[in-house]
């Protein structure tokens, strides 16, 4: 296991183990997150715990081309009066994420040094929010990393049936990324047709 200093320096990724933990330790700066995404690794750990940096194999990704969206859900997004935009709020959606609370997990991992982190690189240019609106309010959405041709999800938030399906849906339709990376599996993005690959092809796409 590599302890990360001061340096910026990432160990390969093929010397992660087999969960994919490759690293610890370092800071959240910028400057280190864009490095990480660049190189195929993203960090996940507990509010109390280290920095915990992380290249799974395989990877868990959607190809806009193969996203599945249900009869049902076409219906959600013809006659719902959600209003989906852009980077309008990228600070409300991240701070949403870190307070929603989700099944099976006890406190979040989206930190405030997260937020910080994140919130530079959408400063920079290099994070995205996606909001939906419903009577003016913030009811769902998602945020990431933009690589150009890749986005990297990092969380999503609904309050409302449906909110974070919409905006994952509309902002791959109306985008043209090669391939969003979903990093770990979920049955709810398998419903949408994100599939597995593997390490290398993924690298192959960076």
């Amino acid at each position: 296991m590599t302890i990360l200093n001061h340096q910026m320096d990432f160990p390969k990724v093929i010397t992660a183990n087999k969960d994919g933990l490759l690293a610890i330790g370092g800071d959240l700066s910028a400057k280190r997150l864009l490095l990480a995404y660049k190189s195929g690794i993203f960090p996940w750990f507990e509010a109390n715990d280290p920095i915990l940096w992380w290249s799974p194999d395989p990877r868990f990704v959607l190809f806009p081309e193969h996203l599945k969206v249900s009869k049902s859900m076409r219906q959600v997004m013809r006659n719902s009066n959600f209003e989906v935009t852009i980077n309008k709020a990228f600070e409300d959606v991240i701070s949403t994420c870190s307070k929603i609370k989700r099944q099976g997990e006890v406190g979040t991992w989206i930190t405030k040094s997260m937020i910080k982190g994140y919130t530079e690189l959408h400063k920079l240019g290099y994070a995205t929010s996606v909001e939906v609106w419903q009577n003016k309010r913030l009811v769902g959405g998602l945020y990431g990393v933009d690589l150009g041709t890749m986005f990297c999800g990092e969380s999503m938030f609904s309050k409302v049936s449906n909110a974070s399906k919409v905006a994952l849906i509309s902002f791959i339709k109306n985008t043209s990324y090669n391939i969003i990376d979903c990093q770990l599996y979920t049955n709810h993005l398998a419903s949408l047709g994100a599939v597995s690959i593997s390490r290398k092809r993924f690298l192959d796409y960076l």
